[in-house]
């Protein structure tokens, strides 16, 4: 099988190499791809809001299936445009992708499904953002309704910040979504769909606060672990039926059949299980710790979910013990991150690129905010989490920084699920 993948980030590293290990890949491609890529694939050059430049280089390079990572190509109809093609695509339709590049549409599905999830008011002009927020409590939640890469969200027991967000949203032209505050800890889902079959992977938990003990803005995304320990064994079938298989087939009734990677992000409130959004493709980071244990093959599962054939495949197989990703943001990030820096020490297992592009002289320098995503796995929790932080180790990277906290309360036993 010759596999196509479209992204750049450490998301599309990790699935590059997983497939890179699977017998049934032939030839592995990744575009436009990154400067750790290049060491498991093919690097093609791509601008990935172009769907005619997909469709073209899936068509020249001979791809049997195309995989798309990042959500702005499957909101914009990327995978519609490669499935009408006639080439296999791994990726939801843009239709049923509203589910992530539209708020206001999630709310709706999950509305009709009868999915718990925060209540919420759609504000779209600035004279009536005041009576708005008025009707909220602290802390008080204000998110982008489109696309924000994880960092247009805002949460504050001050509200005046959070004005002062939905403001910025709003003369930018952005609606600006409040929500009531979900408590509980987090954990994401990720769940291979395709229409109402259903096959969920490892729960795991994500880290968003720029700082230790989950301080500062939010960002993308600053590291992750899997699986659970503190979460019952059966919390993937549970969510399952209770949250994403009502959506998949809430999305089927609307003539929007999902086909891909749907991730629920969720909190563990005192009432059960409230989905704070949906995304419409694999997460990053979580995604570096759930691939690093999973045992079917990548391939086989791709192709199953793009073609139709996901309900026969069997029961999927994972390694036993934990991963832990670590997120090496460049100096600024979430702001205006630098760029253009010096990266060494990032050639070892483990090391995944994001943000990182080679000179023509050969260095590896930083091209984005998030540089890198460093995996370690081991038989628990804590040695995951060490042999994370010593592969971190070697890495150089100016002015960069890093949380040294990542599934720490976790592997002291210090996250547990409100009772009700």
């Amino acid at each position: 099988m010759r596999v196509l993948v479209v992204g750049s980030g450490a998301r599309e590293h990790a699935i590059a190499v997983s497939l890179a290990q699977d017998p049934e890949v032939t030839a592995l491609a990744c575009a436009p791809g990154n400067a750790g890529t290049s060491a498991v694939s093919e690097q093609l050059g791509l601008d990935v809001a172009d769907n005619a430049a997909i469709v073209a280089l899936a068509r020249s390079w001979s791809a049997d299936l195309v995989v798309i990572g990042p959500e702005v190509p499957l909101v914009h109809g990327a995978a519609d445009a490669v499935r009408e093609a006639g080439i296999a695509c791994f990726g939801p339709s843009a239709a049923a992708a509203r589910i992530e590049g539209s708020k206001a549409f999630a709310k709706s599905v999950m509305s009709s499904a009868g999915v718990p999830t925060a209540s919420s008011v759609m504000v779209d002009n600035p004279a009536h953002l005041d009576t708005a927020l008025s009707v909220f409590t602290p802390p008080y939640v204000v998110k982008d309704d489109g696309l924000a890469a994880g960092k247009g969200v805002v949460v504050s027991d001050d509200v005046e910040v959070a004005r002062a967000h939905a403001l910025m949203l709003l003369d930018a032209g952005h609606p600006a979504l409040l929500e009531s505050f979900l408590d509980g800890p987090e954990a994401s889902l990720f769940c291979l769909v395709h229409g109402s079959t259903v096959v969920p992977l490892l729960p795991a938990q994500d880290f968003k606060r720029v700082g230790d003990d989950d301080t500062g803005p939010n960002t993308g995304g600053m590291g992750a672990y899997a699986p659970l320990p503190w979460a019952s064994d059966d919390l993937a079938d549970e969510l399952v039926e209770r949250v994403v298989r009502p959506v998949a087939e809430e999305l089927e009734q609307r003539g929007a059949p999902f086909s891909g990677l749907l991730y629920a992000g969720l909190a563990m409130t005192s009432r059960g299980p409230a989905v704070i959004e949906f995304n419409c493709r694999f997460g990053d980071p979580e995604t570096q710790a759930v691939l690093a244990l999973l045992r079917t093959p990548l391939a086989r599962l791709l192709h199953a979910t793009a073609t139709g054939t996901l309900a026969d495949e069997p029961p999927l197989e994972w390694a036993d013990g934990s991963a832990v990703t670590v997120v090496v943001a460049a100096e600024g990030y979430p702001a205006t991150p630098r760029l253009g820096d010096v990266i060494t020490g990032a050639e070892g297992d483990g090391v995944l690129h994001a943000g990182t592009r080679r000179r023509d002289d050969g260095a590896v320098v930083s091209s984005g905010g998030r540089v890198l995503s460093v995996v370690g796995t081991g038989d628990d929790l804590a040695a995951a989490r060490a042999d994370a932080y010593a592969r971190l180790e070697p890495v150089r990277l100016a002015g960069s920084h890093h949380r040294t906290d990542i599934g720490l309360r976790a592997e002291r036993g210090e996250i547990s699920i409100p009772s009700g």
